[in-house]
């Protein structure tokens, strides 16, 4: 495993990919931590800009082009944008059911299952993890 081809990568694949990993590894003790608390709160801001950054980053990230200079992916981003704020504001409604279902979707969707396609052949994650 080697960072390299990730660091070798045009602007903004780096802070698209080092943000969304962050998410991932936070995300995971968000997951796990108990809820409700201080730092559950202060951890939660922190995965919440993550988030923001790895939608908003994808709309310059153009490896898979399928509509113009856009893919299926990107509508994605657009959900996790849309979900974010509703998602932060069913929190401080203590709508707890229902900010806990927008995490944890956004978890699954967009970190785990968008994240596992980075890893296919002649992708950039894949070269980093297996190599050339």
């Amino acid at each position: 495993m080697t960072l390299a081809p990730l660091l070798a990568a045009t602007a903004p694949i780096p802070l698209h990919a080092f943000a969304a990993m962050a998410a991932f590894v936070l995300g995971g003790v968000q997951l796990a931590a108990p809820k409700g608390t201080l730092p559950h709160r202060a951890l939660g801001w922190i995965w919440v800009a993550l988030m923001a950054t790895v939608a908003a980053s994808s709309f310059w990230v153009h490896t898979i082009r399928q509509f113009g200079d856009f893919s299926v992916i990107h509508l994605l981003s657009i959900f996790t944008l849309a979900v974010l704020p509703l998602a932060v504001w069913r929190a401080r409604r203590h709508q707890v059911a229902r900010h806990r279902l927008a995490m944890i979707s956004l978890y699954v969707g967009a970190l785990v299952i968008a994240g596992s396609f980075t890893f296919y052949p002649g992708r950039i994650m894949h070269t980093v993890v297996f190599g050339p």
